[in-house]
């Protein structure tokens, strides 16, 4: 049978009457015919509160101790789900990171997957059984618990999908899809009915939350279509992010439109380096989340780091801000981005116009085959995002 992985965020099961509901929507699935894989996150506010309770002991808890504790919540929802199916009549099995093969470099709080062997869980299918896989952890190749930070139930999801060879990996949230901004800052933003890897990736890297950065680079690579849709919007088609948006890009660049979507980073570590301070910089911010960057002929380094996935960027600014021709600030991102971008000079141009004819003044302009990105004042992130969701 085709196997289809599903993973269901912390919203969708935030309590029992819920883990029921996606209970059913889970069998309904394995009764059309397919073999289920589920992947869950831990339920509702599970993390912060076992977060809130780590540092009500320790101002900086060890990140070993802690990834030992935040794993706990999805296997408590595993657990749940798997009891809830039992309920309905099937075989279910739960199972951890580490039961599934998920093995990560040792990176407490913030690991990448490595590989992915997923013997056991290819077993269960076998036998028949749902399987269900507490989400957002992995082992590290020290045989360590380790956890995948931010979103990381999402590429545990697409990983086992790319491993197991899945027809698909769908992934259900209280969000309805994929929009072509943040709704809660674009009022009249719309949802996407599809786009590509590669759009979707630049939308992630760019300060979209709807999709992990990991996760999507895992379904480019082994070409999976992902469906991100609403839990409790059942009719809903929700979002396709495939490996080939050509017609897409098509229809908009004969449009000429070639944006699809507007994302935003609210803070960010800009660093602009000149001279001698150059080499000193690049090495530094090697291995770190470097958002976007800009070299001119080894003389000029401007690049800008999401905090968020910097815990030492409060350290690094206080370093480098006393390194001779390095500035350092925090600020914000505002992203157009579409496939192709990045070529057309002339959107560009009439793109920074709007921003200054809004009393913006970017800082910097970050420009990629898939993304056009400028640095703005943190409290003129909103009003940049609107101007350029007005030109798509």
């Amino acid at each position: 049978m085709p196997i289809l992985v599903q993973k269901y965020g912390g919203s969708s099961v935030s309590d029992l009457e819920r883990v029921k509901r996606v209970a059913k929507k889970i069998v309904a699935a394995k009764r059309e015919g397919f073999d289920l894989v589920v992947v869950v996150s831990a339920m509702g506010n599970t993390t912060d509160e076992l977060l809130g309770m780590a540092r009500e002991l320790a101002e900086s808890p060890s990140r070993r101790e802690l990834d030992m504790l935040l794993s706990v919540g999805e296997r408590i929802s595993m657990a749940l789900l798997s009891m809830a199916i039992h309920q309905e009549g099937f075989e279910a099995i739960s199972l951890t990171g580490s039961q599934c093969g998920i093995i990560t470099t040792a990176s407490h709080s913030n690991a990448r997957i490595m590989d992915v062997r997923p013997f056991r869980v290819q077993d269960e299918l076998a036998r028949g059984h749902i399987v269900i896989v507490a989400g957002y952890q992995g082992t590290s190749y020290k045989r360590e618990v380790t956890t995948l930070g931010r979103g990381g139930s999402d590429t545990t999801a697409v990983a086992l999908a790319a491993a197991l060879g899945a027809e698909a990996c769908e992934i259900y949230s209280d969000v309805d899809g994929v929009f072509d901004a943040d709704p809660r800052v674009v009022l009249d933003a719309k949802k996407l009915a599809s786009l590509s890897h590669d759009e979707m990736l630049e939308m992630a890297r760019a300060g979209a939350k709807v999709l992990n950065e990991q996760a999507i680079e895992f379904a480019r690579q082994a070409q999976i279509a992902l469906y991100a849709r609403s839990t409790h919007m059942p009719e809903s088609r929700g979002t396709i992010v495939r490996p080939d948006g050509f017609e897409q890009r098509a229809e908009r660049a004969e449009k000429g439109l070639p944006a699809v979507a507007v994302s935003h980073t609210n803070e960010g570590l800009f660093v602009d380096a000149r001279g001698d301070a150059v080499g000193r910089v690049a090495a530094r911010i090697e291995g770190l989340d470097v958002v976007c960057s800009n070299v001119v002929l080894g003389r000029t380094l401007q690049t800008f780091l999401n905090t968020d996935n910097v815990p030492e960027a409060g350290e690094l600014a206080k370093e480098l801000s006393g390194v001779d021709d390095v500035t350092c600030s925090l600020v914000g991102l505002v992203s157009a981005v579409g496939y192709g971008i990045g070529g057309r000079l002339v959107w560009m141009s009439e793109a920074e116009a709007a921003l200054r004819e809004g009393g913006i003044e970017p800082v910097a302009v970050f420009c990629q085959v898939a993304r056009l990105s400028w640095v703005v004042s943190t409290d003129q992130v909103t009003a940049a995002a609107r101007i350029l969701h007005e030109l798509l």
